[in-house]
């Protein structure tokens, strides 16, 4: 029954509202370089790994913060290909082995016997019109896919893309808005991001009305990218309803670098609030990913920067964190906050529960670390009986991985499929509703969570 389910889903339209792919692939179209730059160096899953096996990121090709030299790409490759099995087991390893199959046609198994016949094979390959990105998202069957971008960015690849009717509103491939280098106090040059925005913008962004109206013009330049939702890495989903004298004081504090930390999570708290309202103004999706303790190591940070593998998942509280944000707008059905977890023992006692109850919460997919297929079993375990199908997001793949994207797909429609066949003969679900469900899953929604 499964199989059958699969089968109906197996070649619909990857619809891909969440991740983390560069806009300029799609914008220039111009060959990916060699295969450790585009499969290894990008790929925090993998980097991790071989890390935690004492193999260093600089032994992987991972460049330095302070662009010191790195090993020769080949040579970085061999460090991979030498130390393969480690993914043995791992949805790293299902997805590099589907990349490497049914991308490259590769039919033997990676080792250090094989990493230069991989190597040579994959960049032959790349140098094909037929690998470059823009024919590879057709191939992949890709209808939508959302990047990432910070309010800092010029967006000068969208722009190209809307141009060549590749981007924008209807186009195939849309930005998102990530805003947290200008609206969280901890990050990196906090208080010239926010003066960069200013100038972007042309309003004051050292008072809190000018700095909310500078938030609110960034947002439309991305609404006119195709822009449907922005994203929000906080470190929890705390939420606030401060008033203005105090918003100032904070914002302040923030510019002057004098916070504590209890001073910026206010901070992030109250701008989380003042984005569900923008948010409900604009129609853009609210998405939130709290819960990781990123850049654990301020070691590997200093010398390698953000977002190499050194993020750790920790507790997340949500009912009493969003409380302030939902007695303002959580009755409201035109707005959409999209709702993640690291925190597996949140699904059951938190998340579905306020997916079951809110108009406004949507569930979002089983995220980073829980992206899996145990994962995904035990997502749709915890939350389905409490908050229903209608009440989740689809599935997002979330990642900066481009050829991974097929597979990802893959394995979760495989996974749901599974779940309704087994709803089906336990006598919970009748099969044309698993049929009709098994679409859902797929595309619809995600199509309908995002407004796509």
């Amino acid at each position: 029954m499964a199989r059958a389910l699969h089968a109906q889903v197996a070649a619909l339209p990857i619809v891909a509202p969440h991740g983390h792919t560069d806009a300029g692939w799609f914008a220039r179209d111009e060959a990916f370089g060699n295969p450790n730059d585009l499969l290894v160096v990008p790929d925090h899953y993998v980097t991790r790994m071989l890390h935690s096996q004492g193999v260093g990121l600089d032994e992987m090709g991972v460049p330095e913060r302070d662009g010191s030299a790195v090993v020769q790409p080949r040579a970085a490759w061999r460090t991979f290909a030498a130390n393969y099995a480690l993914f043995r087991g791992t949805p790293s390893g299902l997805w590099l082995d589907h990349t490497f199959s049914e991308v490259f046609g590769l039919d033997v198994r990676l080792d250090a016997g094989t990493a230069d016949h991989y190597y040579d094979t994959i960049a032959a390959r790349l140098a094909e019109p037929a690998f470059r990105p823009r024919a590879l998202f057709e191939r992949f069957g890709i209808e939508v896919l959302a990047t990432t971008d910070s309010p800092l960015d010029d967006l000068a690849d969208h722009d190209r893309l809307v141009a060549d009717g590749w981007g924008g509103p209807g186009g195939r491939v849309v930005t998102t808005f990530r805003p947290d280098p200008v609206v969280d106090p901890d990050f990196d040059g906090f208080p010239g991001n926010v003066a960069r925005l200013g100038e972007l913008t042309g309003e004051p962004t050292t008072t809190w009305a000018g700095y909310l109206d500078a938030l609110r013009r960034r947002r439309a330049d991305f609404r006119a990218r195709g822009a449907t939702a922005t994203d929000h890495g906080h470190p929890s989903p705390a939420t606030a309803d401060l008033d203005p004298v105090t918003c100032q004081r904070l914002l302040d504090g923030a510019l002057a670098g004098t916070l504590d930390a209890a001073g910026a999570e206010r901070f992030r708290a109250q701008v989380l609030t003042e984005m569900a309202a923008m948010s409900l103004d604009d129609g853009m999706v609210l998405q939130i990913h709290p819960g990781s303790r990123r850049n654990h190591s301020p070691g590997l940070l200093r010398r390698f920067g953000r977002d190499r593998g050194a993020d750790i998942p920790g507790p997340t509280d949500y009912v009493e964190s969003l409380r302030p944000l939902l007695d303002r707008f959580g009755e409201e059905p035109d707005l959409r906050i999209i709702l993640f977890t690291l925190d597996e023992s949140a699904y059951t006692r938190e998340l579905a529960p306020l997916a079951g109850y809110y108009p406004c919460i949507t569930l979002g997919a089983p995220w980073w670390f829980l992206d899996s297929v145990e994962g995904m079993w035990r997502y749709r375990r915890a939350v389905i009986e409490t908050a229903g199908f209608a009440n989740t997001a689809g599935f997002n793949d979330d990642t900066r991985a481009f050829l991974s994207i097929p597979a990802r797909h893959d394995v979760a429609r495989r996974v749901d499929c599974g779940f309704l066949a087994t709803l089906v003969t336990e006598h919970r679900l009748d099969l044309d509703d698993a049929h009709e469900l098994a679409v859902d899953c797929a595309v619809n929604l995600a199509h309908r969570a995002y407004n796509l």
